[in-house]
């Protein structure tokens, strides 16, 4: 019998539980080990209700096996804090929440999955106070993969060398076990919106691009209060602390530029992005405006209709990134994507094109013309794409399991 395959997770949240649910599910590893860091309810099955039910995608063994699966968690060492889950053996540590002192050496895991949100910063050193991604080297781990963008306190600083980026599809093949020590996963809406431009980058019709902007009407996170509450010492976008439940909230996001780490092309586009919180539990769409400078007949037409957008997508669905991107001619709304097993699905429906002239003004072409400037007439396309993701399970976490399986089988 081989040695067994072991998994680490740091944090047992949104990300992190679903992580657990990933592989519980898969064959990518033998066991998993869970670092809650603290204790939790007045005994382990305290988490053993926690990881088996879910208020967003119901119970664990639906999820594994659906509607005629049957719940199998339980209790095995209360001391030792083992859990059986559907074969699997848990481990769940309460001890220590600093990366450095977590026991990942002792516990067998030399791949760890970052999920608390609290590490981000690629730069800081393991024995820093408040704890570091790094810590989680030092204590054993050869690879984290963090389920969120890097932040790094060192404005302007390059990341470290060991330090990369990678959606699972777009540049997973890039992971390098020789060097790569902190593999960051971006972040769900990146995932998404990564998802949707390769496809439009790929082809002659649509590489084209002068300019970009991104909206993201995004679901509600464990960041927001559910209450308005007050804000933290230099907080600066105060609408992050209004309730969720009741409020539309206008705030930013990191996307764009964390798409320029995973797909360098995107760095010569003027590239726009912002996000809309609403209170839903989770999938979110992505609203994409991208203009183009496209080609004109004599008579005006142009070749960048929405039928020919819809079909880059369709090709794409079904060739390159089949099981990746999905393509729907249907009428969605957000609860048909929940739990949909996707890094994004197309709204075709929704696609929308439109094309206009733009008259450039160009100098004189010699000096003593008597014509002081001449003018060039360039066609532009304007087009319009929606793109549903499930933010939590079917189109980030997944990934994030795939990514983490890819890495695994590089060691």
């Amino acid at each position: 019998m081989g040695e067994q395959r072991t998994l680490g997770i740091n944090g047992l949240g949104r990300i992190g539980k679903l992580t657990l649910w990933y592989h519980l599910g898969r064959d990518d590893f033998d066991r998993l080990v869970v670092n809650v860091g603290r204790p939790v309810g007045t005994s382990l099955d305290a988490i053993v209700q926690y990881i088996a039910k879910d208020s967003t995608y119901g119970p664990l063994h639906r999820y594994l096996n659906g509607h005629s699966g049957v719940r199998d968690i339980k209790v095995i060492d209360e001391a030792a804090g083992t859990i059986r889950a559907h074969g699997k053996e848990i481990v769940i540590l309460r001890d220590v929440r600093n990366p450095k002192d977590i026991p990942w050496r002792d516990c067998g895991a030399n791949l760890v999955v970052e999920c608390t949100g609290k590490f981000r910063d690629p730069h800081a050193e393991p024995a820093v106070a408040a704890g570091a991604l790094r810590g989680h080297l030092a204590a054993g781990a050869r690879v984290v993969l963090q389920s969120s963008p890097f932040k790094s306190k060192l404005k302007g600083v390059p990341l470290p060398d060991d330090t990369v980026m990678l959606i699972n599809g777009i540049n997973h093949y890039q992971f390098d076990a020789g060097k790569h020590k902190l593999v960051s996963a971006a972040s769900c809406t990146t995932t998404a919106l990564a998802h949707m431009m390769r496809p439009l980058l790929d082809r002659d019709l649509t590489r084209h691009m002068i300019t970009a902007g991104m909206s993201t009407v995004h679901a509600v996170t464990n960041s927001q209060p559910v209450l308005d509450a007050v804000p933290g010492a230099n907080a600066t976008d105060l609408r992050k602390t209004r309730g969720a439940l009741g409020n539309v909230v206008l705030t930013s996001t990191n996307a764009a530029a964390a798409l320029e780490m995973v797909m360098p092309e995107i760095a010569r586009i003027g590239f726009m992005a912002d996000s809309v919180r609403i209170p839903t539990a989770s999938v979110s769409l992505i609203i994409l405006n991208v203009t183009f400078q496209t080609e004109a007949s004599t008579d005006g037409t142009v070749a960048m209709d929405r039928e020919a957008i819809n079909e880059i997508y369709r090709e794409a669905a079904e060739g390159e990134a089949r099981g990746l991107l999905k393509y729907s001619d249907e009428q969605n709304v957000s609860a048909d994507m929940l739990g949909e097993d996707a890094a994004v699905v197309i709204e075709g429906v929704e696609t929308h094109t439109r094309t206009g002239f733009v008259d450039l003004r160009l100098p004189a072409q010699r000096p003593g013309d008597g014509q002081q400037h001449h003018s060039l007439r360039v066609p532009l396309a304007h087009v319009k794409i929606f793109g549903w993701y499930d933010n939590e399970m079917g189109s980030y976490t997944h990934r994030l399991g795939e990514l983490t399986a890819h890495v695994a089988r590089s060691l």
